[in-house]
């Protein structure tokens, strides 16, 4: 084995964050095409229906467009965070709020 394969090179990984713009969400949709995923982040908004029946706007404030590669990758890490959060705090229900103060639908 020659001295370069032996070798392993660092790389220093540096971010810039100069025109990073920070936004929360609470929903996302998805769509695909064979290349892509698109992923739409944004606000589920409480908004007046028809004949005043509650109803929901999806407010869309960002969306992520990558390949699927990059896609696999952000859904291991999304996995591991996931994981890791619930080994040190219990897992986390999808059917039931826990203390939030998001928008809510009143009868």
């Amino acid at each position: 084995m020659s001295e370069q394969q032996g070798e392993q090179r660092q790389i220093q990984l540096r971010i810039d964050e100069s025109k990073m713009n920070t936004t929360y969400a609470n929903t996302i949709r998805t769509s695909t095409t064979a290349d892509e995923v698109v992923l739409d982040f944004g606000m589920n908004l409480p908004v007046p229906g028809p004949d005043n029946q509650p109803a929901l706007l999806f407010a869309v404030g960002s969306r992520v467009v990558m390949n699927w590669q990059g896609a696999k990758r952000l859904a291991i890490s999304l996995g591991q965070v996931v994981r890791q959060y619930e080994e040190r705090n219990g897992e986390i229900s999808l059917n039931q709020r826990q203390g939030g103060t998001g928008p809510r639908l009143t009868q």
